[in-house]
Formats: C-alpha cells, structure tokens, sequence
C-alpha cells in the first residue's frame, strides 16, 4: 500500500535518502482513480527499496503548488532529494515501473 504524503510530512521522505514516488490525485479524478491501484501494487513491490506515495491534492496544496501540479493523475520521481522525471497522465504500469527501476 502507498504511503499517504501530505503537506506536513512531505520533507521527511524527501529527505530519507531512499528514491521517492509521489502520485498526485484527487478522489473525483477518473484517470486517477486507474493509475492508483498500480501505484499501490507498486509499492508493496518496491517496499523497501523506494518510498512511493499518493498526494490528495485537494487536501495537500502545498506540496502540489511547490512543483506546479496543474493536471492530474502527475507522478514525480526523486533520486537523493531532487525531481529526476515526471509522468503526467494515466500510462500502464509497465512505464510506471521502468521508471521506478532507473532510480535504483
């Protein structure tokens, strides 16, 4: 299961030293409603090695501002604190992963 990234606790996993996924949604967001189970299957796979994460960005408009998220279903990549890649839009978990991998 993903971790749940807000606006108060986003630092600290950016921070962690471990590669991070965040998945930018909102529960009215179709596409986004397609990508997040990927997201979570995901991260039970990955569990230990990456961080990967969903924003609400209804509840979390900090975070979402901070990287100027203006559509959704958006995944941010992070390799030692900083934004590495970006995938914007529902894609099959296939590219999701390929990505994940080039952070290892």
């Amino acid at each position: 299961m993903a971790l749940e990234i807000t606006d108060s606790n986003f630092r600290e996993y950016i921070d962690s030293g471990k590669p991070l996924v965040l998945d930018f949604w909102a529960v009215w967001c179709g596409p986004c409603r397609m990508v997040g189970p990927l997201i979570d299957e995901l991260a039970t796979e990955y569990e230990g090695q990456v961080n990967i994460g969903k924003v609400d960005v209804d509840e979390n408009n900090d975070v979402a501002t901070e990287f100027g998220i203006r559509n959704i279903p958006t995944i941010l990549f992070f390799k030692d604190g900083k934004m590495v890649d970006k995938q914007v839009g529902a894609v099959p978990k296939a590219k999701i992963e390929e990505k994940i991998k080039a952070l290892l």
